[in-house]
């Protein structure tokens, strides 16, 4: 099974771009994960947007062009859920979990910090939040693949310049620490760097300064995984080759 997880920076926009095309080409890929989709789903009639080898299902923002989560599966899910009960992830979309018998993959957006302390702020409140939930599904009798992008790194190696970035939002200390918390202490594995310890592994580049050229970027878009998947976990790439998006698809493959 190999799964994706894509921060598209707008649906319609990276459709544009050819995401879809070049989605038509991957007969290899069961489940995609999209986050960051910025559109209602009556603004998606067109059937581009519901690729008819894939069950898709969307979760909007309340506020038009902002947020807003999707998730594709080759094998219709038993269950489909949209949000967390949690008002920060309802009303922008920001949660779609879909079930298959004793697993379940969801498509995560985390808020970002990176324009002001209160937003910053808000963002450290979902960590809390989520960190409990986190929690909650380690009792569950089900494994669990958590497709997100994060807006965080996790260490020095997963991004270019780390050393400026330490005082700002996605590397600050504390957003990693709660990272350590979700690895260490909550039990969950980051899937990519089972299997791929190089530097050098981006899936966000600013627009600016010529980043993507240069390939001074972040990896914001992780597999986190439950413990039960981690002898799973067989191969691990990001695809650069054409440019959907400020991000880039990061595509795992796990024998199950």
């Amino acid at each position: 099974m190999r799964i994706m997880t894509f921060n598209c920076n707008g649906i319609r926009a990276t459709a544009r771009k050819g995401f879809f095309d070049w989605l038509a080409t991957r007969q290899d890929v069961d489940i995609v994960c999209l986050q960051e989709t910025k559109a209602q789903i009556d603004q998606l009639t067109d059937p581009v947007f519901h690729p008819e080898e894939f069950d898709c299902h969307y979760f909007d923002a309340e506020k038009k062009g902002y947020s807003g989560t999707a998730i594709y599966c080759r094998k219709t899910p038993d269950k489909v859920t949209r949000g967390l009960n949690n008002a920060i992830a309802d009303t922008e979309g920001r949660y779609i979990q879909a079930d298959f018998p004793g697993l379940s993959v969801a498509s995560l957006y985390l808020p970002s910090g990176s324009s002001g302390d209160e937003k910053q702020a808000r963002k450290m409140q979902f960590l809390e939040f989520y960190l409990g939930h986190l929690r909650s599904l380690r009792r569950k009798r089900r494994e669990f693949i958590i497709c997100a992008d994060w807006n965080i790194c996790h260490k020095p190696i997963d991004l270019k310049n780390w050393k400026p970035n330490q005082k700002n939002s996605g590397f600050l200390p504390e957003e990693r620490a709660w990272l350590d918390q979700v690895y260490d202490e909550v039990g969950y594995a980051d899937a990519f760097r089972l299997v791929n310890k190089e530097a050098e592994q981006y899936s966000w580049w600013s627009n600016r300064g010529q980043a993507r050229a240069k390939n001074v970027g972040w990896r914001l878009d992780y597999h986190v995984i439950t413990p039960g998947l981690q002898d799973k976990v067989k191969h691990a790439e990001i695809y650069t080759a054409e440019n959907f998006s400020d991000h880039a698809p990061v595509i795992i493959e796990y024998d199950l």
